[in-house]
């Protein structure tokens, strides 16, 4: 993996911990300042659903931060590959489902990473 592409997979990686720590442990403090649209009364009873969300962030941060030790170059842009994919596929998702901003936040900042992993 290029040096680029690992700053970008390691990003999107920091990003989605971001992400996973916000909806685990600072949906009801956090969640309303980065979801605004969302009613303020409705951040408590939904802490347990965010904060699966969160855990599903975090797998997706672990697994591009583990294509970025796998020693291997073929199996670590495989790795990384796998993982921004999913990235996108829940990027894509969100931004049809929930936000349109989830599009520029999450599914962009794959398809760049993907293409500079796989052109550089």
């Amino acid at each position: 993996m290029s040096v680029i592409a690992t700053i970008l997979v390691g990003l999107i990686a920091a990003l989605h911990l971001y992400i996973a720590w916000f909806e685990m442990f600072a949906w009801e403090t956090r969640g309303p300042k980065i979801f605004a649209s969302f009613p303020k009364d409705l951040f408590t009873p939904t802490k347990a659903m965010a904060a699966n969300q969160g855990l599903y962030n975090a797998f997706l941060a672990y697994g591009l931060i583990w294509s970025m030790f796998i020693n291997d170059p073929i199996w670590s842009v495989n790795v990384a590959t796998c993982f921004l994919l999913f990235v996108l596929i829940a990027g894509l998702y969100g931004a049809a489902t929930a936000s349109r901003k989830i599009l520029f936040v999450q599914a962009v900042p794959a398809v760049i990473t993907l293409v500079v992993l796989h052109l550089i």
